[in-house]
């Protein structure tokens, strides 16, 4: 079971690093940290787990903030309108994306950011995006609102990006231009 002793911090420099491709068919080895990595995004919005635990709640995970450079991702949040999203996933990447931007308008976290970092995080209001999924099944989606946001944010992750990079340094607080604010 991932734990919070398993999620690395900011400066750690796998953070930064690019992730390698995943082997397609995944080795058992990496579909089992992906299994670990999704559960510990359930486990850590359980209340009484994570109190047990001590685990900060998080909606996404990305391998390499458990020191892992492959490309793989978990997300598990419930959208604007209610609705259980679900995904482990090798190898995503953005294959289109809207020019019209979006943000979160409380900014946004990071499990290996253990401050707040105030300012907005401009994101593309719609992505599409090519995965593998943990089950092997070729996936395309397109997404919008708070699920695109954090398929952004997990994606930065496998390139070395950390949320905070997009943040306008001189104004953080700068809305950016003709973008769509999500309410979190």
């Amino acid at each position: 079971m991932i734990t919070m002793a398993d999620i690395i911090k900011e400066g750690h420099s796998t953070l930064r690093e690019v992730a390698s491709d995943v082997v397609v068919p995944p080795p058992a080895e990496d579909i089992h940290i992906l299994q670990e990595m999704l559960q510990y995004i359930k486990n850590s919005q359980d209340p009484v787990i994570a109190e047990e635990y001590g685990l900060r709640p998080g909606i996404g995970l990305a391998a390499p903030q458990i020191n892992v450079s492959k490309r793989m991702i978990a997300i598990y949040v419930e959208d604007e309108k209610g609705v259980q999203h679900s995904y482990a996933l090798f190898n995503p990447k953005i294959v289109s994306h809207s020019v019209e931007k979006s943000y979160i308008t409380g900014g946004e976290g990071c499990l290996s950011v253990d401050r707040a970092v105030p300012g907005y995080v401009p994101r593309h209001a719609r992505i599409r995006v090519k995965a593998l999924t943990i089950d092997g099944e070729q996936l395309d989606i397109r997404l919008r609102g708070l699920l695109a946001v954090v398929f952004q944010h997990e994606i930065d992750h496998l390139n070395g990006i950390m949320f905070y990079d997009h943040i306008n340094q001189n104004e953080p607080f700068m809305e950016p231009e003709n973008a769509i604010a999500i309410e979190r």
